[in-house]
This record gives structure tokens, C-alpha cells and sequence, in this order.
């Protein structure tokens, strides 16, 4: 077996984290292919071989898993922020028991007793955080805000109708996307390290229904173009489209962060209050 080269087989089961067994018949071994379930017949590529070992990156599902359902969000598959919403939530379940005791077996010996997951109370909608990335779909494309694409670095999805987060979120994700469309604001290109816009930040609390925004930015990109004041009156106004917003929860603080920090994560170096408290 060889990097490159590309396979058929069935995935038999799913070990944590995420890696997919997947039998070869004509080569009587097992492989390892991410982002399967069991009961799939995929083909994949060779990507990486580690002591004998191959991992490979999957291609096409052949077949789907008798046990597979439409996932009910139409960004499952390109947003690599959920795995498994194309299997029905009891088998869902069942997987991540399979997965923690074989863990725990391992690690213990067996000597414990087990007593199963626990299934939540809330399946959708449960996010109150979410970390949300300026970039484009693809190469050169228009500015999106989302979540990275299933396998890639660069390329975001925008997740206006994400299932696992708050209503409130995908109106402000898409209030904020849409004023920055209409005033041309460019976002950080990760490898060329220009632009402006980088995350959108929001948390709500589930008791009291505060709702805390934060922007963050460069200090670069707008100045150059517009200056300080005028990105001053761009702040205001996109604190004031989130103010008129109707939201279920309430809006407690809007702010604002600035990273020029060449690294792809929140860097705090200096937040300041358009609105609010920052708590």
C-alpha cells in the first residue's frame, strides 16, 4: 500500500476519535478512514502510512449505512463542525458508549462498573458559545462567516442554518455578514496576512438570556483605506444593525477585539465596549 493510492472497502466500525475501520476484502486488513459511520461503503485515498499502518482520506461514500438518515442541516457534510447528524440519535448513542468503554476497558481493566450515556435532554440548538471565522468559500470567492470546511484550512462555510446553535446566533451571524457585504470590508487572508475582518464571537447565557457579541479585527486594512474615524463610524453602525435585531435574548455587551497576531485563533490584544458591559 502506497500514499496516493486510492481503495475500496466497508467501514465496520468507529473508534474515538472519529476514525472509521474500514475492511479491505482483496487486501484482508483494515485501514483507517476519518468522517465514516459503520456500515458504509466508501472509497478513499492513501494519505498517510505510520508503521505499516495506512490512514486515508475519504472520497465517496459508494453506499450508504442502512442505519443512515438525511441529516436535518444543509450544511452537514461541508461544515466540519458535526460528524455524525446523518445517523439517528440513538445510534449516535450507542457509538459513543461503544467508543468510552472500549476506552475505559483499556484503561481500567474492567474493574468498574459501568452505567451507560446518559442521552441529553437537548438536541438542538445546545450551542450557547460559538467561534465564528471570516474567510471565503473558495478561492477569491465572496466574504463568507462561518465555520471551516470539512478538511480544509482556508475555505469557510457560512452556517446561517446551523442546527445545533440559537436562533439569535444565525440572525446575528447573518445581520453581520450581510453588513459587511454591503460595505466591502475585506477579511484576513491567512496566508498573504492582509485584511481586516477575522472572527465574530457570541455567547448567550441559557438562564438569563444575555447575549454578549465581540468582533475581532486587525488594526490594519480599514486604516489604510479609510482611517480611524471612519472605522470608528463602521464599528457604530454595525453595533447599531445588531441593537435593532429582533432577537429573543438580550443583547448585554457588544465589543470589540483587536489581533494581529499571524496565528488562526482569538488573540486578545485589546478589547474595547461599542455597547454595553463585556460580561
Amino acid at each position: 500500500m502506497k500514499k496516493g493510492q486510492v481503495w475500496e472497502g466497508i467501514v465496520k466500525e468507529v473508534d474515538f476519535p472519529n476514525k472509521g475501520k474500514v475492511f479491505l476484502p482483496e487486501e484482508d486488513r483494515t485501514e483507517l478512514v476519518k468522517n465514516t459511520v459503520p456500515g458504509q461503503k466508501i472509497r478513499f485515498s492513501v494519505n498517510k502510512i505510520r508503521k505499516g499502518k495506512a490512514e486515508g482520506r475519504l472520497l465517496e461514500v459508494l453506499k450508504p449505512s442502512e442505519k443512515e438518515i438525511p441529516s436535518v442541516c444543509p450544511h452537514f457534510g461541508q461544515c466540519g463542525g458535526c460528524t455524525y447528524q446523518n445517523l439517528p440519535y440513538e445510534e449516535q448513542l450507542a457509538m459513543k458508549e461503544s467508543q468510552i468503554k472500549k476506552m475505559m476497558d483499556e484503561a481500567v481493566n474492567g474493574k468498574y462498573v459501568w452505567e451507560g450515556v446518559k442521552p441529553s435532554p437537548v438536541k438542538q440548538a445546545y450551542r450557547n458559545k460559538m467561534e465564528f471565522s471570516f474567510g471565503d468559500e473558495y478561492k477569491d470567492g465572496p466574504i463568507a462567516l462561518g465555520m471551516h470546511k470539512r478538511g480544509s484550512f482556508y475555505d469557510i462555510v457560512t452556517v446561517d442554518q446551523c442546527k445545533i446553535m440559537d436562533e439569535d446566533f444565525r440572525k446575528i451571524l447573518s445581520g453581520t455578514l450581510e453588513f459587511f457585504r454591503e460595505k466591502d470590508i475585506p477579511f484576513y487572508h491567512r496566508m498573504r496576512h492582509e485584511g481586516y475582518l477575522r472572527h465574530l464571537l457570541v455567547r448567550k447565557a441559557v438562564k438569563t438570556g444575555e447575549i454578549l457579541i465581540d468582533l475581532v479585527t486587525t488594526t490594519q486594512g480599514i486604516q489604510k483605506n479609510t482611517g480611524e474615524n471612519l472605522q470608528q463610524k463602521l464599528l457604530s453602525e454595525w453595533k447599531d444593525m445588531l441593537l435593532n435585531l429582533s432577537l429573543n435574548g438580550a443583547i448585554a455587551g457588544i465589543l470589540h477585539t483587536k489581533n494581529d497576531s499571524v496565528a488562526d485563533a482569538v488573540k486578545n490584544e485589546g478589547t474595547d465596549i461599542l455597547y454595553g458591559k463585556d460580561h
